[in-house]
């Protein structure tokens, strides 16, 4: 579960970056259906498209970390269910959009509670092959150096 948790996490991260990128490089042009939606929403839209290639690099970090920090996978997911339950919202004042927003919707809802599931994996996983103790015994892991070694905590 653990490979499949740091694939995940790659993955969604890659994702992110470019998809962002995309957005930020379209503007407009990227968001099916909106083609010629003026100026002040291809504003918008780039700038989302810088943001949303923040959160793929922050996915990107917590993917580089030994182990992953669950705490980090669940407020990124959280973040991205956030964006579907916006979505939702936006079905139940406006109605349905193109075709492709559907799909995104669903991707929206649909992973993070399987990122939820998965978060620890890496924590456990971690704790069982080296012995020592993980984030989920009242420890922490790092030592702020980006070495990824253990520490506990206090000490």
């Amino acid at each position: 579960m653990a490979r499949t948790l740091r694939l995940l996490v790659q993955l969604m991260g890659w994702a992110c970056v470019a998809i962002g990128l995309w957005h930020l490089a379209l503007g407009n042009a990227a968001i099916p259906g909106a083609g010629n939606a003026g100026t002040t929403i291809d504003s918008w839209g780039r700038f989302m498209g810088a943001s949303f290639t923040g959160y793929g690099l922050a996915w990107l970090w917590a993917a580089r970390q030994r182990p992953i920090p669950a705490s980090a996978v669940r407020w990124l997911a959280g973040v991205f269910l956030l964006g579907g339950f916006g979505r939702v919202l936006s079905l139940a004042l406006h109605g349905w959009p193109q075709w492709f927003q559907i799909v995104l919707s669903v991707l929206e809802l649909g992973l993070p509670p399987v990122y939820f599931w998965l978060a620890k994996a890496d924590e456990r996983a971690a704790g069982a092959t080296d012995g020592g103790p993980t984030a989920t015994t009242g420890t922490r892991t790092g030592t702020g150096t980006g070495t990824g070694t253990k520490q506990a905590a206090g000490a």
